[in-house]
């Protein structure tokens, strides 16, 4: 008589999804390690200095690795997608640090509308009808999410507009870094343009950090290095979902990170997402999903 093995259902899912999945987790956890690090005592301005050096370090050994130039051959944009990458990043670590973790979460996937609309400008690409629903939709999930008073009146209990302004700032530069990392992937290899991110956010964060360093304690080291790790373990499973799953199906699963950060936010810090919150960030997704599921389909 022959056994056979229980056929878990996490082993049926493509190991492309599974990539993705460990991608948003570890974004995820990345977001509460720099949460929590800042609640200790430590500038965003410092997180983000440890988390460049980290991952300066590993990006050097990844371009000596491949044999590869190090400062690659377009310089002038590779400078221009590491500065506007690492304002990017202060402005969602800022965000993250300001506001629950659900929102700042949710407020990072306004990005593919700022793309679009760059794309748009910069790229010359047109602006089909399912980007146009995701920027109306993710425009009305904003507006529930901020609550401002002119719409919402001042006796509903709203969070800082200086917090969500920052946390918009965040994706629409994220969405600047990803319209330049689309003209450099003509010349250049991805591990030189991942490079020159940490290689510019390094000295732009300690730079704007000047004299506000705090000197880490012993278990605060661990969790700036835990910035960097989980960092690096949700970039390792991006690109391994997209080097082994269509993209369109990688992204969907990227979703997942709002999930995660939901959960999260409420088991280590006790945060609950208001009802607001639910239905921005609800129209905020559905706008992303439609655009991303009806292109694929026009494709």
């Amino acid at each position: 008589m022959t056994h056979q093995k229980p056929n878990l259902i996490f082993t049926q899912i493509p190991i492309g999804i599974r990539y993705m999945i460990l991608s948003a987790f570890g974004f995820a956890i990345m977001a509460v390690c720099v949460k929590w690090t800042s609640k200790g005592g430590i500038p965003v301005l410092e997180i983000v200095a440890a988390r460049s050096l980290i991952s300066l370090v590993l990006s050097i050994l990844d371009v000596k690795r491949k044999r590869l130039p190090l400062f690659g051959h377009r310089k002038p944009l590779l400078i221009a997608r590491g500065t506007v990458g690492a304002f990017a990043l202060m402005c969602v670590y800022y965000a993250i640090t300001a506001l629950p973790l659900a929102e700042a979460t949710v407020l990072q996937y306004l990005h593919p509308v700022f793309t679009a609309l760059l794309a748009l400008f910069l790229l010359k690409e047109r602006l089909h009808p399912p980007t146009i629903v995701c920027i109306v939709l993710s425009f009305i999930g904003v507006l529930i999410i901020a609550r401002p008073a002119f719409l919402f009146g001042d006796d509903i209990q709203k969070f800082s507009m200086i917090s969500i302004g920052i946390g918009i700032l965040g994706a629409f530069g994220s969405a600047i870094a990803y319209v330049l990392v689309r003209k450099l992937n003509e010349t250049e290899d991805p591990s030189v343009i991942i490079f020159y991110f940490p290689l510019i956010a390094l000295p732009i964060s300690l730079f704007f950090l000047g004299n506000e360093f705090v000197m880490p304690t012993g278990r605060q080291w661990i969790e700036l290095l835990c910035v960097g790790i989980f960092t690096q373990i949700g970039q390792i499973g991006l690109t391994k979902s997209m080097q082994t799953e269509t993209a369109s199906r990688a992204t969907a699963f990227s979703y997942l990170q709002v999930v995660f950060s939901v959960f999260l936010g409420w088991f280590v810090f006790d945060e609950i997402p208001v009802i607001f919150t639910w239905i921005g960030g609800g129209f905020i997704l559905l706008g992303a999903l439609i655009n991303l599921f009806w292109k694929r389909k026009l494709n």
